[in-house]
């Protein structure tokens, strides 16, 4: 195993920062990996909004549900599935398919985890913040994002001040299938339900009582951000 693979699988979320500041090479270095991702066609539809306001750190901290290490990380990155330079080229663009939208959902992923791999890899950590699509649309006009630019997730990032355990993950047998779709056994999600409430009973903080099943299936009964389509589709996004 290399230094890179090591990394990738020492991966943990961190929500708690210290004061040190990440240094403007650390930066540099962790953007030009972003850069250096897989782009769909290189149509290169990602914008990172770098957020250095405190006031508009509160905010964002805010609209997302009030998650504070928003506030409180050394840097806040916002990605955006950006064509707005395309149609500023040539106003003949049509970035109102739905494949567009998922390219640039795709290529912001991707872009994104290069940028998250680059800061392990100088000792540092974060963590995604989804909870932006909360409040899409007053994260994007706090950010003042133009037509055909919209936001997809956050990310934070600074020196760690936690060491949390390793979240366990369904096993390779339960994602990897080999020519066609394998039924599910749930023996296998069984045997990880249990390897996960051990988990939670276990760390240090926010223990737990319950199961992967349980969470996430309860998550998926109910409705997620139902406004998320309309939100696209007023940037000019996702019409057909």
């Amino acid at each position: 195993m290399n230094q890179t693979i090591a990394t990738m699988l020492e991966h943990r979320s961190i929500r708690q920062f210290t004061s040190q500041p990440i240094s403007a090479e650390q930066r540099d270095v962790i953007v030009k990996a972003g850069l250096a991702a897989s782009s769909s066609s290189l149509l290169q539809v990602v914008s990172i909004v770098r957020v250095t306001d405190q006031d508009k750190r509160l905010l964002l901290a805010e609209y997302a549900g009030g998650q504070a290490y928003v506030a409180s990380a050394a840097e806040f990155l916002v990605f955006c599935i950006d064509y707005q330079r395309h149609i500023a080229i040539n106003p003949e663009v049509q970035a109102d398919f739905t494949e567009l939208t998922l390219i640039g959902a795709v290529d912001a992923g991707i872009m994104a985890q290069n940028c998250l791999l680059a800061a392990e890899s100088l000792g540092l950590g974060g963590v995604y913040i989804g909870g932006l699509r909360n409040n899409a649309q007053k994260v994007d006009e706090l950010l003042n994002l133009p037509q055909g630019t919209a936001v997809l997730f956050g990310m934070c990032l600074g020196h760690p001040d936690q060491d949390p355990d390793i979240k366990p993950r369904l096993p390779a047998d339960v994602i990897m299938h080999e020519n066609v779709y394998q039924p599910l056994d749930k023996n296998d999600i069984h045997t990880y339900d249990a390897s996960m409430q051990h988990y939670y009973a276990h760390r240090a903080g926010n223990q737990k009582q319950t199961t992967w099943s349980q969470q996430t299936t309860s998550k998926l009964s109910g409705e997620s951000r139902p406004h998320m389509l309309p939100y696209l589709q007023s940037k000019g996004l996702t019409k057909r």
